[in-house]
């Protein structure tokens, strides 16, 4: 369900309904519901992935941090992964309402529950053998079963034919005939965001950052609140935890803050991030001759895009928390204005760059060693990145191309030492300017369907100049309002240091922004909708 559907106006619109005229502990288990509805909107099948992952961490959380599991805290995540297994493999809903079989999987049905009985009883083996070990290695193992269970399903669904694919090639190009093992998998939509967050909640309480809930309905909230579920953000337990284990308070400042970055999100994905998109398809799947031109309006058409496409579902996301009395992490941080890598990490993608900090880098050894360890540490971590975002070598390329920027920038801070904090107006504007240039070349890394269209694209970058003829189409005329409207806007929020700048506009001011972001998303309404970007990821 995409939040730029109708569909997902009527379901926010009876959630929140609902949400509304309920009590706080009814509210969870509504909410729980809505994010298995919206999830199961795209493929029923995979609901039971993420009730299998809940059931997991929160088993590990509670082994780790007590080493026992109260009766109840056995018996209601076992109830609950065995009636999912049933209802969400073994029921055929849509099959049924459009007349293509029956309503019940019965084979399927058994299978499944048997699977998840089965399951059961290893685990309990397991837990049996676990709670046995000295603390610290008991602590240790439900990390590493969190860890083997959460990467697992991770790599299996995203990595297992990209790993294969790369292996076969390499035993061809050796002269042998290897047999095949692609396996026909679907990637489940948001997989790498709700096992990443999952997974964080292990591992802070690992380091006793955080004490586990004994309530799984909070935990399987936790991991299935709808706002974030699909594309994030990435958010952390020792924030979001408490806001859903506690009644919650509505205030109307909330609501009207949640409305304002809903109509912006809308506005930056409706209007400008599908106004632009069929240009930068066409720019990228062209099979003909390509222009200088071509590749650089096309290259930064997709910075448009991916950051519009992107902040703008994280902006509605937190909007519609933001309606339900939760306030969620803010994910972008007007990135194009960062003046170096280090500073564009910051405001870039900020929960899966301060994740990959925290549980990746910092772990590694962080920046505690000489200048070559710091930049393996940050080469590493950056093509694990790159590699999160897909099983392709071109997520590989561009994460190793982050690395090496933050590497460069590094042993330049070192050789140079601590910079000026007070810089000309114009220094800085060059300085965004130039690294501006580094960013939407990595797009082209990010955006290249093959190494051969990177190779082909860098070599008219750097040969082509001075062939000016465009044989691409022009952007909707909602993109071209949309983008002038969104960079004077921008400005604002940069120049005034406040993301609510807006609010310093006399009251009629403020009314015609709001009111001419509507007006230009309903303008964008006829562009061809088009799947947010990081759902694939």
């Amino acid at each position: 369900m995409l939040f730029n559907s109708p569909e997902f106006l009527v379901f926010l619109a009876v959630v929140y309904t609902a949400y509304r005229l309920l009590p706080f502990r009814l509210q969870n288990y509504m909410l729980i519901g809505a994010g298995y509805f919206f999830y199961g909107w795209w493929d029923w099948r995979f609901v039971f992935l993420m009730t299998f992952s809940t059931t997991m961490d929160f088993w590990v959380g509670l082994t780790m941090d007590r080493g026992k599991l109260a009766l109840r805290e056995r018996i209601i995540p076992s109830a609950f992964l065995v009636a999912t297994a049933a209802i969400f493999l073994g029921l055929r809903p849509k099959s049924w309402l459009l007349g293509e079989g029956p309503p019940v999987a019965w084979p399927t049905m058994g299978w499944a529950v048997g699977g998840a009985l089965a399951f059961l009883v290893v685990a309990y083996t397991v837990y049996q053998q676990i709670i046995r070990l000295p603390e610290d290695k008991r602590r240790f193992a439900c990390l590493m079963v969190s860890v083997i269970t959460q990467i697992g399903i991770l790599s299996t669904f995203k990595y297992f034919n990209f790993f294969v694919d790369s292996l076969t090639t390499v035993i061809q190009q050796l002269g042998f005939s290897p047999i095949g093992l692609h396996l026909s998998l679907i990637l489940p939509v948001g997989l790498s965001f709700y096992t990443f967050q999952s997974l964080s909640y292990a591992m802070d309480i690992y380091r006793r950052e955080i004490k586990p809930t004994d309530r799984f309905s909070n935990f399987a909230l936790f991991v299935a609140f709808f706002p974030l579920l699909v594309a994030g953000p990435i958010e952390r337990a020792r924030h979001l935890l408490p806001q859903l284990s506690n009644p919650r308070t509505i205030r109307f400042e909330d609501s009207t803050r949640g409305l304002y970055l809903i109509v912006l999100g809308l506005f930056k994905k409706v209007a400008i991030a599908d106004g632009v998109a069929p240009v930068v398809d066409q720019i990228y799947g062209s099979s003909g001759h390509i222009s200088w031109a071509d590749v650089v309006v096309g290259t930064l058409l997709f910075a448009v895009q991916i950051y519009c496409d992107f902040s703008g579902y994280s902006d509605i996301a937190r909007g519609v928390a933001k309606l339900f009395g939760v306030d969620v992490m803010v994910n972008f941080n007007q990135p194009y204005f960062a003046k170096n890598p280090r500073e564009f990490w910051q405001r870039w993608h900020i929960s899966l760059s301060t994740w990959l900090s925290d549980y990746l880098y910092k772990p590694l050894g962080g920046n505690r060693g000489s200048l070559a360890f710091t930049c393996r540490n940050l080469m590493t971590t950056m093509i694990l990145g790159g590699l999160w975002h897909g099983a392709a070598w071109n997520y590989v390329f561009w994460g190793f191309y982050q690395g090496a920027l933050l590497c460069v920038h590094r042993v330049w801070t070192a050789v140079r030492g601590p910079a000026n904090p007070v810089r000309p107006a114009l220094v800085n504007l060059a300085l965004i300017g130039i690294f501006f240039v580094f960013t939407c070349y990595g797009w082209l890394l990010f955006r290249a369907h093959s190494f051969d269209q990177i190779a082909s694209f860098t070599s008219i970058l750097f040969t082509g100049f001075g062939d000016f003829s465009f044989g691409a189409s022009m952007p909707r005329i909602s993109a071209f309002l949309g983008i002038g409207l969104l960079g004077m806007m921008e400005v604002a929020q940069y120049w005034t240091g406040d993301a609510h700048y807006y609010r310093r506009f006399a009251l009629p001011l403020q009314g015609l922004m709001v009111a001419a972001m509507i007006f230009i998303t309903f303008m964008g309404m006829s562009n061809e909708p088009a799947q947010f970007i990081y759902f694939q990821f």
